[in-house]
């Protein structure tokens, strides 16, 4: 289900969405006249890219707003201790969960209910119809359940990385410059605006500099620091003997920092990954942000997606600058991010300075 959920013609249908709710974001972002918290509005940009795009759910602003709120406490709480207190973080994660589902029941039946005006297949629809095919009607219970999963997906490490990214083009402003180029060069910058329809999934693919931007990023702020895995065979490692059986963790930002392909790994540099050095091409597992192997993160291919739109956006239509006098430190618990999460003044979205009206959510509420 997850790899038609995640197919190119699948990435292919979710990028004209990615893109309107990314540029709905930053006209908000830029007619706010304060300074704004970069991780938090990025939590917000992925969980509606989820629920607009991903889900296809038609939620008011307001409701949406709401439905964040609880998320978000839904997700501080998930790893709290078992006790089950009045009080305890448990018991508000439990309380947050039941609230969310039954906001999320009332979207999908909402979307059951109102199939007219589609124009693309979602992920909700395509769980629905592989559940059709293996002859099984999804429950409600079930779709809530795969709903939830979709949005966890999508939502906190796409929102770290979308901050570290926006964090790394505001440090090296000749990386920024170094990506106008490449999409002025490519036809789809002029003068300062996206052309129309120029952004295709296949077009995407062949910036090579942005994909060298977007893996450097990934490489030195991966937002999860590892993962498990059970070991199926007994085998030694540095002389010590691990059995059958156990449950093991790879650490990607210990494999990142200590692998030999890469050079200076401290310094953020993107060229590092161009044809002439290609450093993670050297080996199968220096170089892992989503894991690897068998288990590797199925969501993979939309996150890049989705920070390839958003950079794409950044560097061509909006012009944003560090509100404090020194960057914030990071933190790496539960995912990387600022500790303060990034204060950032945004500007005027066009190079003329002309006003942009904000009418993107009436075009999704149109084409989704």
């Amino acid at each position: 289900v997850f790899s038609k959920i995640f197919s190119h013609e699948a990435l292919e249908s979710y990028l004209p969405k990615i893109q309107l709710v990314i540029k709905d974001t930053l006209r908000a972002w830029s007619s706010n006249p304060e300074s704004i918290n970069v991780y938090h509005e990025t939590q917000q940009l992925t969980f509606r890219m989820a629920i607009r795009v991903l889900l296809g759910f038609r939620i008011p602003d307001e409701e949406l707003g709401r439905l964040f709120e609880v998320y978000q406490q839904f997700v501080e709480n998930v790893f709290s201790l078992p006790v089950d207190l009045p009080f305890s973080g448990y018991r508000r994660g439990i309380r947050a969960r039941e609230t969310l589902q039954k906001g999320l029941e009332k979207a999908i039946q909402e979307k059951l209910q109102n199939t007219q005006g589609k124009d693309y297949a979602d992920a909700l629809d395509i769980l629905i119809e592989s559940g059709k095919e293996h002859g099984k009607e999804l429950t409600m219970q079930e779709l809530k359940d795969g709903t939830l999963e979709l949005i966890f997906a999508a939502y906190a490490t796409t929102a770290s990385a979308s901050t570290s990214l926006i964090m790394q083009l505001l440090k090296h402003p000749r990386v920024l410059e170094k990506l106008r180029e490449e999409l002025r060069s490519k036809g789809i910058l002029h003068n300062g605006c996206i052309c129309e329809g120029s952004l295709r999934l296949d077009t995407i693919g062949g910036l090579h500099y942005l994909d060298c931007v977007i893996k450097e990023v990934l490489r030195l702020f991966t937002p999860i620091s590892g993962g498990y895995r059970t070991v199926l065979q007994t085998f030694e490692l540095d002389g010590f003997q691990i059995p059958k059986g156990w449950s093991v963790m790879y650490s990607i930002r210990d494999t990142h920092d200590t692998a030999p392909v890469f050079k200076d790994v401290d310094v953020f540099d993107p060229d590092r990954f161009g044809q002439g050095r290609s450093e993670d091409k050297d080996g199968r597992f220096h170089y892992l942000p989503f894991g690897g192997g068998v288990r590797t993160c199925l969501g993979k291919h939309l996150a890049k997606l989705f920070l390839k739109a958003l950079a794409i956006e950044l560097a061509s239509t909006s012009r944003f600058e560090l509100a404090t006098r020194t960057f914030p430190k990071i933190t790496l618990v539960p995912v990387v991010h600022p500790v303060d999460g990034l204060k950032v003044k945004f500007f005027g979205l066009d190079s003329n300075q002309n006003e942009i009206l904000t009418g993107t959510d009436a075009m999704l509420g149109a084409t989704v």
